[in-house]
């Protein structure tokens, strides 16, 4: 693939052109905690019903997300792909920091996210060729050269396809409004994106919206790690 060329094409096209060369390989990175991963499922399953999409579940998510796993399984009839971190990872983990131990300093928060999501990621995308996720550039400083058809180095050079990467926030809610796609009950509490239960809280009028992750942290870019251009998680590091 041109990357340049990628850039001039729609979402639906570039959707198109992933499901036609890497499907059943191909899957869908969905959180279920916000609306960019909603609107895409619903773009996928009009192109391929058999479309696959997985979320993370890190042990720790709101109830609500559960439910909108629920919510989208019967309303598209279609498996929903969750993926668990291994429980001795996480027991050893707890038993040696504590159960909220991602609080006490950057570094314990990073080692949660890599335990919790980065590893089971990896694991679980070794048998897939390429995958879809919801980034778009405006969403924060990190994110802005987010291109949207890219090779991840961190997940053994998969084809990391980000077919909204251009779209904004106003057009992904408008296409949820028009396609009625089921998303998140929390996002009209004040909501912007749901992650963990203990790591989200909603955020105010005119806040960035990514200042309800991991809110208490005044460091680092508010990012759990998936997202790395380079492979930086490392070790486990227990």
């Amino acid at each position: 693939f041109d990357p340049e060329e990628m850039e001039s094409r729609s979402a639906t096209e570039i959707l198109t052109w992933a499901i036609g060369n890497y499907h059943p390989r191909l899957v869908l990175s969905a959180s279920f905690g916000a609306p960019e991963g909603m609107a895409l499922l619903d773009m996928m399953h009009r192109i391929e019903p058999t479309s696959r999409v997985f979320v993370l579940d890190t042990g720790r998510l709101h109830a609500a997300t559960f439910d909108l796993i629920d919510r989208v399984r019967d309303r598209y009839g279609k498996p929903i792909e969750v993926v668990f971190p291994h429980a001795e990872d996480v027991q050893q983990m707890v038993r040696s920091k504590g159960m909220n131990h991602f609080y006490e300093s950057l570094e314990n928060r990073k080692l949660c996210c890599r335990i919790r999501k980065v590893e089971p990621m990896r694991r679980y995308l070794r048998d897939f060729d390429a995958y879809v996720t919801g980034l778009r550039r405006e969403q924060s400083p990190t994110r802005s050269d987010t291109e949207k058809v890219d090779l991840d180095v961190g997940n053994g050079g998969l084809v990391k396809i980000n077919p909204i990467a251009d779209w904004s926030h106003e057009r992904v809610m408008a296409y949820v409004r028009e396609f009625e796609v089921p998303i998140n009950r929390l996002h009209a509490k004040g909501y912007p994106s749901v992650g963990c239960e203990p790591c989200t809280r909603a955020v105010g009028p005119g806040e960035d919206p990514r200042s309800g992750r991991w809110w208490w942290e005044t460091e680092g870019t508010r990012e759990c790690g998936l997202h790395e251009k380079d492979d930086q998680a490392g070790g486990l590091g227990i």
